[in-house]
């Protein structure tokens, strides 16, 4: 039950804050440059352990991408969702690796905030190449929780979408 109980808070301030955070129109994107508020606490230990996820992702690392994520991770992507780390790892993660290492993503906004041991990230990013003999050319968002155990931080939950 604590367990549920802590997923509802996190998933409730990711909420709240994706919603106050991405207020910004396409038309305001300018004013949202890497020297602006589109990069805000980057370089803090939870925004490492999502850029590392995704550097792991894109290298076809799974062992690494794995251990970043937390044993009950809920991963929503494309309308379905995994509820473990251990799924996605056998399932969808293969899929995920193969595409990333196909393409080439720029990351145009990333926004990381910790309270205590709990973190979200906010990012936004545009994705370009060919796959599968299809070009790619997508705009991506991403949210994802994160929790500071005992062995650093870990992924509890992420939501991707096109």
């Amino acid at each position: 039950m604590l367990i549920k109980s802590f997923n509802l808070k996190i998933l409730l301030l990711l909420i709240f804050s994706t919603v106050s955070s991405f207020t910004v129109s396409a038309h305001d994107d300018e004013k949202y440059s890497k020297k602006g508020k589109a990069f805000v606490n980057v370089d803090s230990e939870a925004a490492k352990t999502v850029s590392l996820f995704h550097a792991s992702l894109k290298q076809g690392n799974r062992e690494a991408a794995r251990k970043l994520l937390a044993d009950d991770v809920i991963i929503f992507e494309g309308g379905s969702v995994e509820r473990s780390a251990d799924e996605y790892a056998k399932h969808h993660m293969i899929a995920d690796m193969k595409f990333l290492s196909a393409v080439n993503s720029e990351q145009l906004e990333h926004q990381v905030y910790t309270n205590g041991d709990i973190a979200y990230s906010i990012s936004r990013s545009k994705t370009q190449g060919k796959y599968k003999g299809k070009d790619i050319k997508s705009m991506g968002m991403e949210s994802i929780t994160l929790k500071n155990t005992d062995t650093g931080w870990k992924i509890t939950h992420i939501h991707w979408s096109n």
